[in-house]
């Protein structure tokens, strides 16, 4: 392993949860014909989620929605996935290149370095939205991370928690460890090398 390459929700902060709760108000308010939406979602970036359920007459609702999100994000709680600081150090000090790569925005990123100063370094490249052509599951922000630190796909390591981000890991020839986190062992362990729960007894081949 030579490089590093984490997802931020549900791999670095266990976030998904209050997302989850978010959306659902949001899926109840405007699709209240589709109990649930909330967990049918997770894992898509916001654009995604605009395309394929505020479009047409809900196509007006995105600024509002936007609103309100960035206004949560604000007051969200970025705790830790367990194990993770643990990790990181352990890959650090072994010379490993680490990299967040993210859907995230840099708004969003400002709210995480308000909470966690110390958040940059832990990394040798922060990659956001902004950075990438093509969303996951499109292999586009992966290839970038490697070409960031002139690694081989080969040599680097994905975390991941999400379907589209294990797909994204996978189709950019990468070794890709899953956590279950957010979905399913079961329904993850498809689409990865390796399945853990979080990072507490995760033992990194070095």
């Amino acid at each position: 392993m030579k490089a590093a390459l984490f997802d931020l929700d549900g791999v670095v902060f266990d976030t998904e949860p209050q997302y989850t709760i978010f959306w659902g108000q949001q899926c109840r308010e405007f699709h209240p014909e589709h109990p649930g939406l909330e967990h049918e979602i997770k894992g898509q970036t916001l654009d995604q989620i605009y395309d394929a359920w505020f479009d047409g007459p809900l196509k007006d609702k995105r600024t509002l929605i936007t609103e309100r999100l960035n206004k949560y994000e604000e007051e969200m709680d970025y705790l830790y996935v367990k194990g993770f600081e643990q990790t990181i150090k352990l890959l650090r000090s072994h010379g490993v290149k680490t990299a967040v790569v993210t859907s995230s925005n840099q708004a969003k990123m400002e709210n995480v370095y308000h909470r966690h100063p110390e958040f940059k370094t832990y990394f040798d490249a922060i990659l956001t939205s902004e950075d990438f052509e093509y969303s996951k599951p499109h292999p586009d922000c992966y290839l970038k991370a490697a070409a960031r630190f002139g690694v081989n796909p080969t040599d680097c390591v994905v975390f991941e928690d999400s379907f589209n981000g294990l797909r994204s890991g996978r189709a950019a020839g990468m070794t890709v460890v899953a956590l279950a986190t957010t979905n399913a062992p079961e329904q993850i362990a498809p689409l990865s090398d390796e399945v853990i729960k979080d990072f507490s007894e995760y033992i990194p081949k070095l």
